[in-house]
């Protein structure tokens, strides 16, 4: 029988600090300030933000220096995507490819990268989450599209995925078009289980909260399969001797951080930054860190603007 994968209560976490501040009471988006004003999205494409115009600056009354003068960063991501944000077992600490990208962002904020606090986020509330100013931005294995950019905007891409299966072992299945009528797991809020209602023969989607609530179906028999990007699969397949991920891509999945639409400084800045990790060798070094196993890194995405 498999074993069971340990699935941790939602929780704040603060990286070296006191916990964040409690999330504003639920509402609609927040007004524009006095650092950005939410432009209108021009015609979608949303592998395009906005150009980084003053580089890594931080001038006075801007988003950033808000962040600085607040003394942390608040991330919203995940906690249980390994290798990209998971809690270590011994340490407690969240950590993964994504959260070393949110260090990175505080380190050109305040010259250190441990002044990150996370905010733990199911999936479903991500975009929430920004919206709503309860973090400055979400790092969490995102996909930017269409829909989303019409509530928050999001930095050019810093990571190129696309969706996959998870079967066990012993399984037959070898592409998605093989579950038809089959019980397929993908998290509430993802474009993952958005792409199995396009699959024809149509699977039987079955929503859970994150994907390590789809990990415990499928090694409780509740599920068949798992199917989201190969990024995800990679780290569900290495929790458990039982599992292998199967056939070629069929969705792309560009990943970007979602931040305010009422913060366009702080985009600009944010791809200012990711700019600079291109160039210096840091995006190749973070995935020579966290993804070594999935082969020689590739070159990192190259940036596209509006």
């Amino acid at each position: 029988m498999r074993a069971l994968a340990v699935v941790a209560a939602l929780t704040l976490l603060a990286a070296g600090c006191t916990p964040a501040p409690p999330p504003p009471a639920p509402g609609p988006s927040p007004a524009p300030s006095a650092t950005g004003s939410a432009a209108p999205v021009p015609e979608c494409e949303p592998r395009k933000s906005w150009r980084p115009t003053r580089g890594l600056e931080i001038p006075a009354g801007s988003r950033m220096a808000e962040i600085r003068a607040r003394g942390h960063l608040i991330l919203g991501t995940s906690q249980d995507t390994l290798l990209f944000s998971s809690r270590d077992p011994f340490s407690g600490a969240i950590e993964g490819f994504d959260v070393d990208m949110a260090r990175e962002i505080s380190r050109a904020i305040f010259g250190s990268p441990d002044r990150v606090r996370i905010l733990v986020i199911p999936r479903s509330r991500r975009v929430d989450a920004v919206a709503t100013g309860q973090v400055d931005m979400a790092i969490n294995t995102m996909t930017t599209n269409c829909a989303r950019w019409q509530r928050v905007d999001f930095s050019t891409v810093y990571y190129e995925a696309g969706q996959k299966v998870l079967v066990g072992r012993d399984s037959t299945v070898t592409r998605i078009q093989d579950l038809g009528g089959r019980t397929v797991c993908a998290a509430s809020g993802s474009t993952s289980l958005e792409n199995l209602a396009k699959i024809e023969p149509r699977p039987d989607a079955v929503a859970r909260r994150d994907f390590g609530e789809c990990l415990v179906a499928f090694q409780q028999n509740e599920v068949e399969a798992i199917s989201t990007d190969d990024t995800i699969l990679a780290g569900l397949a290495a929790q458990d001797p039982y599992a292998k991920v199967v056939g070629d891509p069929f969705t792309q999945e560009p990943y970007a951080i979602a931040i305010s639409r009422t913060h366009r400084d702080l985009t600009e800045f944010v791809n200012a930054v990711l700019e600079r990790m291109r160039a210096d060798g840091t995006w190749k070094a973070l995935y020579d860190k966290w993804l070594h196993d999935s082969g020689p890194a590739p070159k990192p995405p190259v940036a596209e603007y509006r």
